[in-house]
């Protein structure tokens, strides 16, 4: 008995860290349901209403991966390396934060109303966020399945959709934007939203490693 209670010490407790990395995934992902609908209105009430909401889902992210850094604090061992934790818990909230920079920018910036641009770089911040979860999720089983880097490809590809989009209106903006400000709203509005599907693609090279690492 004493024996096994020493062990029990020392026994992993994996299942804490992915429940909190999937409820940090599922976060993230409802954060971009947000932001396209965000991106869908105009000044008023409605816009104000979802930037609110997704104030209070960032905070409840930055709560989750406080909660994660106190268990790997606490836990001697871990089902995967500390620092990997550490850095997916990191990125994930990158994402949340940015996905919040930009619906916040709209307000900041006063932009009336999104453009094609914009709705199309949150379309695409919010595919990232369904390859995420879909790879944190990947996270329990990868030691059976021998990993799966689907995933990978995805994300890769939907970063590099986002490149060209991001390319086209920069040139497009320079190129009949006459007012300097309005240039400038618009350039780093486009930028903000850019970087979200920047940070996606940095939760999947995170993960892309562990599953190296693990599988």
């Amino acid at each position: 008995m004493a024996l096994d209670n020493l062990l029990s010490i020392f026994k992993p407790r994996d299942r804490v860290f992915f429940f909190h990395f999937e409820a940090s995934a599922a976060n993230v992902l409802r954060m971009s349901e947000d932001l396209l609908s965000i991106m869908a209105t105009e000044q008023g009430s409605q816009r104000v209403a979802l930037l609110e909401r997704l104030e209070i889902a960032e905070h409840a992210n930055d709560d989750l991966t406080h909660t994660i850094f106190t268990d790997l604090a606490r836990n001697f061992i871990t089902p995967i390396d500390r620092e990997d934790i550490h850095a997916l818990a990191t990125s994930l909230d990158d994402v949340a934060d940015f996905i919040l920079a930009a619906a916040k920018n709209l307000e900041l910036f006063g932009i009336k109303k999104p453009d094609e641009t914009c709705r199309e770089l949150a379309r695409l911040v919010h595919e990232g966020c369904q390859i995420v979860q879909m790879a944190v999720q990947g996270l329990r089983t990868m030691a059976k399945t021998g990993g799966n880097n689907e995933f990978v490809v995805r994300i890769n590809s939907m970063e590099n959709q986002a490149d060209e989009v991001f390319d086209r209106a920069i040139q497009r903006l320079f190129a009949t934007e006459t007012d300097p400000i309005q240039l400038i709203r618009m350039r780093d509005m486009y930028s903000t939203l850019e970087l979200a599907t920047d940070k996606c693609e940095d939760v999947g090279n995170v993960i892309e490693s562990i599953m190296l690492k693990y599988a």
